[in-house]
């Protein structure tokens, strides 16, 4: 599960400042949540502090458990104990970017297991192959990312977020180049892919009509100033389950 409390993010300084404001999350396993909202109000800041690439200006609660196993991130923010978040960050968080993020100078199949070769983790073969399966990525192995389509990158993207079992998986506008077909077919074997393996997922998305089809909830952002902003006397955003 993942319990997120009072996490704050500042971008810029003094009457430049945004604040990009979480006042509560909770998220469960196999839950996958859309992050709506107009460009430029601080989706992608706030996915990015929670995936541990900003460091918050303030957190008041951040634990991450899977399994036996729980993590009090705010305490290691807090204490700014780096290591321990890199290890956390590497093992528990799988991210899917805009532009698939893909090295170039690797295969399909090399892409999609290098989270595991850098965490020394075996791969599951019976997780590999059915990831393959349901991406339909068995043709595609062999090439590489300037070989592929758009929509063929992002699926390797997303065979790469997930192959690790993570317990989050971040995904900022995976959809977005993509037609209104690819986009609801990639987006059906996400969800389901997510909910399948238990893990929990956030994505940044533009598409209402995709959020709707699949009856998503939606972390929403919210442009006025809730009184947690209005005391610093500064705008922001703060995002509404």
């Amino acid at each position: 599960m993942l319990h997120i409390e009072e996490l704050c993010v500042v971008r810029g300084q003094g009457n430049n400042a945004h604040r990009v404001y979480l006042p509560k999350l909770t998220l469960r396993p196999g839950q996958v949540v859309a992050v709506t909202g107009e460009s430029g109000c601080g989706k992608s800041t706030l996915l990015e502090a929670i995936g541990l690439l900003l460091q918050p200006s303030k957190i008041g609660r951040f634990e991450l458990s899977e399994g036996t196993q729980q993590f009090s991130i705010a305490t290691l923010l807090n204490g700014n104990r780096h290591n321990e978040l890199a290890a956390i960050r590497a093992r528990q968080l799988g991210f899917v970017l805009q532009n698939g993020g893909l090295l170039p100078y690797q295969n399909v199949k090399d892409n999609i297991l290098l989270p595991c070769q850098l965490l020394g983790l075996t791969p599951d073969n019976a997780m590999l192959e059915r990831v393959i399966d349901a991406l339909k990525l068995a043709p595609l192995l062999a090439k590489y990312p300037t070989q592929l389509s758009f929509g063929e990158r992002q699926r390797t993207a997303f065979a790469r977020a997930i192959l690790h079992r993570p317990a989050l998986v971040l995904a900022d506008e995976p959809t977005a180049a993509l037609d209104p077909y690819n986009a609801q077919k990639l987006f059906s074997l996400f969800i389901e892919l997510v909910r399948q393996e238990g893990m929990m997922a956030l994505v940044v998305c533009h598409d209402w009509p995709l959020v709707q089809h699949f009856n998503l909830p939606c972390l929403t952002a919210q442009p006025e100033l809730s009184t947690a902003l209005a005391e610093h006397k500064q705008g922001g955003t703060y995002f509404v389950l």
